[in-house]
């Protein structure tokens, strides 16, 4: 994965409810925003439909190291009163020794297309450097590797002296990789543009060294949308940037994920990709995550879970729960197996993927089976994947973590001004 371990995101908290709220002729009107499209990047599935174990594990591993970082980066800006309840800021995850051996130095570890990224163009500066971004609801942060990068080949690169507006900063900015390798950069200030949404003197990260396997990452650089109390570079993220300076129409995001027609609508949402009402679920945090409360699961309609938190979180791609929450979901479904205790994966049989579904209060929002199915677990094979997985990201025992795998269900919308997740039915 293109690593994303030192970018969180955080919402201001209200109480959790459930709310239907009609599209009026702001929110849903195309013109008071702006389209970015997007393209899907890699599978955790290959063009045979076979699980790519190696992929998903580091997936998981980045995945980890990424929500320690989201902590420590919280507990610095606001405190630990900001936590999730139970969460606590666990050991730096390292890959298994297997995919250790041999595989650092010249050659990458990985094609690192796994993290199924959305990506999408921006450019920095004055002239305008083009980017291809990974946008992800789970970063704050925005960071692009700089020309001074030795390891950044494959890659555009930001060179500050061609840019006229490019302030650089003090300080530094550090990644952890699960591999053992870090990356560092430094703090710049420039004009950042967005589909014709423009912020001045917008912060970001310039990465100057990176680790090998980055040269075969499919993206640029990270495109944080979260909120500016966990930015690891401590200041406000693009879209923020973006209202303060009044060029965005609205505070509010979404985004439709799938095969093809994926886009990031930056300004308001884009009426032609749903139908119905936008329901709104309210952040449960005083300062935290894009965060809703009372959720519950369902296997056949049927409710196997409740009351418990999710993140939702488009740099993520398998669900995650706390292991013996998805302990207690795969002893619900008929044939299923631990596939890998260590990485909490679970199989079943391939023809027998049940009908998964979320649900906050309101409406039930279904995960297609193709979407649920990660994969057959070896050629021929009549096990497959399933599309949740146990793993400790020190988030507590009540927090899950829905990322595309569910996220290509629904269209998706992300409102800063109502401190709200809100979903809507796909056109």
């Amino acid at each position: 994965m293109f690593c994303k371990t030192t970018l969180l995101t955080v919402a201001l908290a209200l109480l959790s409810s459930a709310s239907p709220i009609a599209r009026d002729g702001v929110e849903s009107s195309v013109a008071a925003g702006i389209h970015v499209p997007l393209t899907k990047r890699g599978s955790l599935k290959n063009a045979q439909g076979i699980f790519e174990y190696e992929r998903a594990v580091r997936h998981l591993v980045n995945l980890k190291n990424k929500y320690r970082q989201n902590l420590i980066n919280l507990e610095g800006n606001v405190g630990k009163d900001a936590f999730p309840f139970g969460a606590e800021i666990k050991a730096l995850a390292t890959l298994p020794a297997h995919l250790l051996g041999g595989k650092r130095g010249a050659v990458p570890l990985t094609d690192q297309s796994f993290d199924l990224e959305w990506t999408g163009p921006i450019t920095i500066g004055n002239p305008g450097q083009n980017f291809t971004m990974d946008f992800d609801t789970g970063s704050s942060d925005l960071w692009v590797p700089a020309a001074a990068c030795q390891s950044c080949s494959n890659h555009s690169l930001y060179d500050p002296a061609k840019s006229s507006s490019s302030t650089k900063y003090n300080g530094t900015f550090a990644i952890h990789y699960g591999d053992g390798s870090t990356a560092s950069g430094t703090p710049y200030s420039d004009t950042v543009t967005v589909g014709g949404v423009v912020a001045t003197n917008q912060v970001f990260a310039a990465v100057t060294k990176e680790s090998s396997s980055f040269s075969s990452d499919p993206s640029d650089g990270v495109f944080g949308l979260g909120f500016p109390a966990l930015s690891n570079l401590h200041s406000s993220p693009f879209f923020h940037t973006a209202l303060k300076q009044g060029t965005a129409p609205e505070g509010v995001f979404a985004f439709k994920l799938d095969q093809a027609g994926s886009e990031l609508f930056i300004g308001g949402t884009n009426s032609a990709l749903y139908q119905g009402d936008i329901e709104y679920h309210n952040v449960t945090n005083a300062v935290g995550f894009w965060q809703i409360g009372g959720a519950a699961v369902a296997l056949q309609g049927a409710a196997l879970a409740s009351g418990f938190d999710t993140i939702i979180d488009s740099g993520s791609t398998i669900i995650t729960a706390p292991p013996a929450a998805a302990a207690a979901f795969w002893a619900g479904v008929g044939g299923a197996r631990e596939f890998d205790k260590e990485q909490g994966l679970w199989a079943l049989p391939c023809d027998a993927f049940p009908e998964v579904s979320f649900s906050w209060g309101g409406k039930t929002w279904t995960i297609s089976a193709e979407d649920f199915n990660a994969g057959m677990t070896e050629e021929g094979s009549d096990e497959c994947i399933g599309g949740i997985a146990g793993a400790d990201l020190g988030l507590g025992n009540n927090t899950w973590l829905l990322g595309d795998t569910f996220m290509k269900s629904v269209y998706t919308v992300f409102s800063v001004d109502k401190n709200a997740v809100g979903f809507a039915q796909l056109a």
